[in-house]
């Protein structure tokens, strides 16, 4: 190879003028990004069955109030029979909407509960009646973050066998009913819980 071509094949790329200026904007804007905003103060405002509470926000100069709904942690998983080839939903009445809603199966990190995965062993086993075979996370995510603490966990079940009734636990006043839907109903189903359409459009894109 000759001296002049070996050169050629060691330059590097440079940038021009408009790509120089967009990445300095984008650095700003998004790298170097910063806020002067950080909670100073909470009071709990309702204790019940959820918890409410009022922090005292700093911004700048400036104290904001600003309410926070705080249910604690949960968990969620979207359960395939690998036996009947089906997925396994559950539809209840949600307090949310008033209406009852086909969801995946879901609930709150217990006091006892070891790890969120723990936790949803728990559920699947308590709502659809059968144990877990294979375990996959998904995301972890806050599903409201503007005005709540909820985190939530997001798993990929397979089971085979069912080992107990389903149905939900009759002192947490569950009447749950299952669901079963195929490969195709999973697509056509029009979601309206954000969990399930996160857990669902994940499946799918995992199945291309």
């Amino acid at each position: 190879m000759s001296p002049a071509a070996s050169q050629v094949g060691q330059q590097t790329y440079k940038p021009n003028r408009l790509e120089e200026v967009l990445d300095s904007i984008f650095e700003k804007l998004f790298l170097h990004a910063s806020t002067n905003m950080n909670v100073t103060d909470r009071k709990i405002l309702y204790d019940g069955h959820y918890k409410l509470t009022q922090l005292l926000v700093q911004d700048g100069n400036d104290q904001l109030k600003r309410e926070r709904f705080e249910p604690g942690q949960a968990v969620g998983a979207l359960v395939f029979d690998s036996r009947k080839q089906r997925y396994l939903f559950v539809r209840q009445f949600r307090v949310g909407p008033e209406a009852e809603v086909l969801e995946i199966p879901a609930g709150m990190l217990d006091a006892s509960d070891q790890s969120p995965e723990q936790a949803i062993r728990r559920e699947i086993e308590e709502e659809l009646g059968y144990k877990v075979n294979q375990l996959l996370p998904i995301t972890e995510c806050f599903p409201s973050p503007g005005n709540s603490a909820e985190k939530f966990y997001l798993y990929y079940a397979e089971v085979r066998e069912q080992s107990g009734p389903g149905g939900g636990v009759a002192d947490e006043h569950e009447q749950i009913e299952v669901v079963e839907l195929s490969r195709e109903q999973l697509a056509t189903e029009p979601w309206q819980d954000a969990k399930t359409l996160v857990a669902v459009q994940w499946e799918r894109l995992r199945q291309r």
